[in-house]
């Protein structure tokens, strides 16, 4: 399944992932939807199917941005006091804005480390 049928060079994971590339040949894409894994890849042919990066990225997404937004919205309500409609106005939006594109990154990112350090059970030595 995930045999080498075209060559190529090895890319850093970590950063192919980030950049949502295949974490084997830095070139293929990861993703065929938004969050949504590719089965294979395109460019060496690596079998997806090892992917499981679980609730991991949901996780950071969600510590790193609530820290930024609660730490905002607190220093706004202590600072100016608004309404409660200004507060749903500014942190809604901000919140998916940063959550978004943070969420891919690091869904990639640990694909990336994923594949680096082979942690998936099954995933055979030679696709490395």
């Amino acid at each position: 399944m995930g045999e080498d049928r075209a060559p190529h060079t090895l890319a850093e994971p970590a950063r192919a992932g980030l950049r949502g590339r295949c974490p084997r040949c830095g070139e293929g894409r990861l993703f065929s939807g938004f969050l949504t894994i590719a089965p294979r890849c395109s460019n060496c042919d690596l079998d997806y199917a090892f992917i499981d990066s679980g609730d991991g990225p949901a996780v950071f997404v969600i510590l790193l941005i609530g820290f930024v937004v609660v730490g905002l919205a607190l220093w706004l309500e202590v600072a100016v006091g608004p309404p409660l409609w200004v507060h749903l106005l500014l942190w809604l939006p901000l919140t998916l804005i940063l959550s978004l594109p943070l969420l891919r990154g690091l869904k990639g990112l640990m694909i990336g480390l994923q594949y680096k350090h082979q942690a998936s059970e099954g995933r055979l030595d030679r696709d490395r």
